[in-house]
């Protein structure tokens, strides 16, 4: 038997379809929320108060942020522009890929109708010599994921 070694988690790859693959719009240095809970609702035992039981009452996918350095004139913060200040969204399909050591997919979570709810910058400190970083978070539908 052979010794399983996880993946690294610093080895990523962020797409938009509709965004060059290549630009440094899909250079993002964190990817988080990616999670799925099913929301349950409890009803009381008829007759029995020390129990309840608990239904499945659906799933919720949490929002997901994407983080990066600060990246002026990109085709992604126009796009965030269009959808949050003209209340224009359009929804895009996003592509996380988790990468082995070739830089080939090892999984691949596919979010549906993706826009964003919130875009920030970090604060500036004249005392800290930190990049700025822009982070955006992202309501989807929901995702489903493919292991390669």
């Amino acid at each position: 038997m052979g010794n399983y070694y996880p993946p690294v988690g610093f080895h990523f790859k962020v797409e938009v379809p509709d965004l060059n693959s290549n630009s440094d719009d899909v250079r993002f240095t964190d990817v988080s929320g990616l999670s799925v809970e099913m929301k349950t609702e409890e009803v009381a035992e008829g007759g029995e108060n020390r129990f309840a039981q608990k239904y499945p009452a659906g799933v919720r996918f949490t929002e997901l942020t994407l983080k990066r350095g600060l990246l002026v004139r990109s085709e992604l913060t126009q796009w965030i522009d269009h959808c949050i200040n003209n209340l224009d969204i359009e929804p895009k399909e996003i592509f996380i890929k988790l990468l082995n050591d070739s830089h080939e997919p090892l999984m691949t979570w596919h979010l549906i109708n993706a826009y964003p709810t919130k875009w920030s910058v970090s604060d500036f400190n004249s005392s800290n010599n930190a990049v700025v970083v822009e982070s955006l978070q992202l309501y989807y539908q929901y995702f489903t994921v493919d292991n390669q």
